[in-house]
């Protein structure tokens, strides 16, 4: 089973050294955070609290996505990176597209785009974009996204973007995989039709197998089963290895190893990988 490194809330500069740490170490990738701004007041609408308080506040870093994923490209020479998750309607497909045709390039096809809808309304009411109908914007983000990987021109007349003929000069070298993440219903479907695999926020041991059981239903149902999808988990009971590992055969690919406190100063968090990685991760292996 591989182990991705889950990163948020840290600036830009201690993701960078984070990455070419997991790149020796061999991690399978590094996983950040993404969030717009922080507003000063939220509504409880978070989907992973009992009382859905959000986790965040301006105090935690989001640093912005694309630079940060592009100077992790140019410190690692293995490893992969993404974000748990980039709140994809929020922007334009053209633009996202050109970013991540950029840093797929300049990785060598390592990065991938971990995305999801988002939870956070605040975040839609300043960009003018409609809250209510972020997901069909983002799968059609996705449709648009994909055309435009594949090179030359191509145009769009779709629900929330419409263009002419164009195209994104340089085009990445092959289709940058999408994990979308999401623990409704609706997100595993979305997740089953149309990405290469899914982010799981948090779970604990018991409760992964309906989930997969449930992915696995659903990409049976769009014809997909035989299709290559990773499954990146953060399993809560990561040192119990043989219950960890057992998931394997229902289609766990990825296990998610993080810091008890991300405010931890930066030798320390990279003593806690080096104790990992000597440790626990070969009994992944």
């Amino acid at each position: 089973m591989k182990i991705w490194l889950i990163a948020p809330w840290l600036s830009a500069e201690e993701l960078v050294a984070l990455a070419k740490h997991a790149d020796v170490l061999g991690f399978e990738g590094i996983m950040g955070a993404d969030h717009a701004f922080v507003p000063k007041t939220m509504a409880k609408a978070y989907p992973y609290t009992e009382d859905g308080t959000p986790p965040i506040n301006g105090e935690l870093p989001y640093p912005a996505v694309w630079s940060t994923l592009a100077a992790m490209a140019t410190v690692t020479e293995r490893i992969k990176f993404s974000t748990a998750v980039y709140v994809l309607p929020l922007r334009h497909p053209i633009e996202v597209a050109k970013e991540a045709a950029a840093i797929a390039r300049l990785s060598d096809n390592r990065l991938v785009i971990g995305a999801g809808a988002g939870w956070m309304k605040e975040e839609f009411d300043v960009y003018g974009i409609d809250f209510k109908t972020r997901g069909k914007r983002m799968c059609e983000m996705i449709e648009v996204m994909r055309k435009l990987w594949r090179g030359g021109y191509v145009e769009h007349d779709g629900e929330f973007f419409n263009f002419p003929q164009l195209q994104i000069v340089p085009a990445p070298t092959q289709d940058i995989p999408i994990y979308l993440g999401g623990a409704s219903d609706l997100a595993l479907k979305r997740a089953a039709r149309l990405a290469q695999g899914w982010i799981g926020a948090g779970n604990s041991v018991d409760e992964v197998p309906a989930v997969l059981r449930q992915l696995n239903e659903y990409r049976e149902e769009y014809g997909r089963k035989n299709e290559p999808f990773e499954t990146v988990i953060a399993v809560m009971q990561l040192e119990q290895v043989e219950r960890v590992k057992a998931l394997e055969e229902l289609g766990m690919t990825s296990a998610v190893f993080g810091f008890p406190d991300y405010k931890t100063p930066l030798a320390d968090k990279l003593k806690l990988m080096d104790a990992f990685a000597q440790h626990l991760m070969p009994k992944y292996s």
